[in-house]
């Protein structure tokens, strides 16, 4: 093994591990309410935020691009768990796609008004990983850290309206403002990865680990226990790849992962044989 490639991977290792971790347990919810995409619908919210601060002429890196990005994201959360209600008449899952679809065409029409913009949304759509430093992952550890401590302490709550919506309403428990915690804690975690990670890598962190996992097991503590193992082991390896063979990271990553996916899917029919 070349241990000059393990050294310089060892931060963005410790970052997709940080990131594994909190979008396997997120992702649980996600699958378990069906609204799949809303993790690419907020992560491209965010990144809307971004391209109109750099629009106005903020330094791309600049920390004010995150609270730009942050605040859209709050603003979709709010939206997504406003709609969501036995009296809809439109789908979530629709409110979702179409806020996804303009968020992108609103991306591509700003950061073609502004300078480099070629670069800025090749960045936001698959991130560069590689490139995160030590102290932004003791950063990202923190805000996930407490993250995961808000969900631990409301867990039965967040669970009970992600398993049995319908009926949390039917027993008067106030579900929207319920939905706009989960949503905005949601929106926290995503505008931070999608800075780190890119877009479309952090969809894959939500949604492949947590579709892995339903394939080999029922119970929530399996399901995060593989969701997590998935995580750090696709994201090591996809990193390996992406020096080793000199790949855009992000992309290299999402690609391993959905062969990893395949695997998995292909394996579980053979190994529930040998068990019966």
């Amino acid at each position: 093994m070349d241990w000059t490639i393990v050294s310089f991977l060892a931060a963005p290792i410790a970052a997709s591990l940080i990131i594994a971790g909190i979008h396997a347990y997120l992702g649980l919810h996600v699958v378990e309410r069906g609204v799949i995409f809303v993790d690419l619908s907020l992560a491209q919210i965010a990144s809307l935020g971004a391209a109109i601060a750099v629009w106005y002429g903020v330094d791309a890196h600049s920390p004010a691009v995150y609270w730009w990005s942050l605040g859209f994201t709050l603003i979709g959360a709010a939206i997504f768990a406003m709609i969501k209600g036995q009296e809809a008449r439109i789908p979530q899952e629709a409110i979702i796609g179409i806020s996804y679809a303009v968020a992108s065409a609103a991306v591509i029409i700003t950061m073609s008004k502004a300078s480099g913009e070629a670069e800025h949304l090749r960045d936001m759509l698959v991130g560069n990983i590689l490139s995160v430093q030590w102290p932004e992952v003791y950063l990202t550890g923190g805000i996930y850290a407490a993250i995961a401590v808000f969900h631990w302490i409301f867990r039965k709550k967040f669970l009970e309206i992600s398993q049995d919506h319908d009926g949390a309403v039917k027993r008067g428990v106030p579900v929207r403002f319920w939905d706009f915690l989960f949503y905005a804690s949601f929106g926290l975690v995503v505008t931070r990865s999608v800075a780190i990670a890119g877009v479309l890598l952090v969809f894959c962190y939500l949604i492949v680990p947590s579709v892995g996992a339903m394939l080999w097991a029922s119970k929530i503590g399996s399901r995060l226990a593989i969701g997590w193992i998935m995580g750090l082991f696709v994201s090591a390896l996809g990193m390996y790849f992406s020096v080793r063979f000199d790949l855009p990271t992000g992309a290299t990553i999402v690609c391993t992962f959905g062969l990893m996916l395949i695997v998995m899917a292909l394996m579980r029919p053979l190994v529930a044989r040998r068990t019966t």
